[in-house]
């Protein structure tokens, strides 16, 4: 049985940590007054403005921090700083027994997949793809993507909608949906952290990879048995993909799509989740449905 988080209310503390790569202080303290102003509290850690190589700062820091927020009773959500790198390397040392009793919102994407993964295959506990402090700015703390975020944070139900996509596979699918960016994935594939993704809903998306390595990572997730037992699959951005002195030849979407045309599950083009500034909060590990039409529709059921 799912075991969701409590949804937070007006008063509730927010933990932000930098559990991969570092991040300049005046950005998250910005988002940190815009938590604020949703009636938040927030507790900045230390990993927030410090710098260790392109880490944040050391393994073992980084370890102490999140532990320190998972197992903090105060502390009702997890909005991680960036993405980046350095996740992995820490996951395999932190310890779930207070956050399973006692689960909390972990909130962020990109590096923070690894994350996702690994809590919803070993304990089932939802978690929200979303905006990272990164991503709350003075250009977007008033658009949809980041009210997303609050209304996730709270516990509203959510039907986003948008338009079809000539590579789009039509139907309908419902299922628990799953998964994230591509490179993490394919990084965890043959890990105790691999999701089942057998009657899910997957997704995918990415940002600053060789066209021919998403092609690479395709195939990995297809000859591991990712692919094949899908309810459905939902491709969101992949931004500022890159070409080697001879074009790969196909697209992300059309690589993407080669790898599961011959599939009968929906699938969904050109979602707005990853690392553009379209970026839905979506509650991973939730049952959802997806309608692959005139226009496609994500809900949460």
């Amino acid at each position: 049985m799912v075991k969701i988080p409590p949804y937070l209310k007006k008063g509730d503390l927010i933990g932000v940590t930098c559990s991969s790569s570092k991040m300049e202080l005046p950005v998250a303290e910005y988002a940190a007054a815009v938590l604020n102003s949703w009636g938040y509290r927030v507790h900045m850690g230390i990993t927030v403005g410090t710098s260790f190589h392109n880490f944040s700062a050391p393994d073992e820091l980084r370890l102490e921090e999140l532990q320190d927020m998972l197992d903090d009773p105060e502390i009702k959500a997890i909005l991680f700083g960036r993405g980046g790198y350095g996740m992995v390397c820490i996951l395999d040392k932190l310890d779930f027994t207070r956050f399973r009793k006692h689960p909390k919102w972990l909130c962020g994407y990109s590096d923070v997949t690894a994350l996702h993964a690994h809590v919803q295959q070993h304990y089932g506990i939802p978690t929200i793809h979303s905006m990272m402090c990164s991503g709350i700015t003075a250009d977007t703390f008033e658009d949809e993507y980041v009210h997303s975020l609050s209304a996730a944070l709270k516990g509203k139900a959510y039907r986003y909608t948008t338009a079809a996509h000539p590579l789009n596979k039509e139907g309908k699918a419902t299922g628990e949906l799953v998964g994230g960016n591509l490179s993490m994935l394919a990084n965890l594939s043959g890990t105790s952290s691999q999701i089942d993704t057998k009657g899910k809903i997957l997704l995918l998306e990415d940002i600053g990879e060789y066209r021919y390595n998403v092609d690479r990572m395709m195939y990995n997730l297809k000859r591991a048995g990712w692919l094949d037992k899908l309810a459905g699959l939902v491709v969101g951005g992949f931004s500022d993909g890159k070409e080697t002195d001879t074009p790969f030849g196909q697209t992300e979407y059309e690589i993407i799509l080669n790898l599961v045309k011959d599939y009968k599950y929906p699938v969904c083009f050109g979602f707005p989740s990853g690392h553009g500034a379209a970026n839905y909060a979506l509650k991973l590990g939730l049952k959802h449905e997806l309608r692959v039409g005139a226009k496609s529709i994500l809900s949460e059921l």
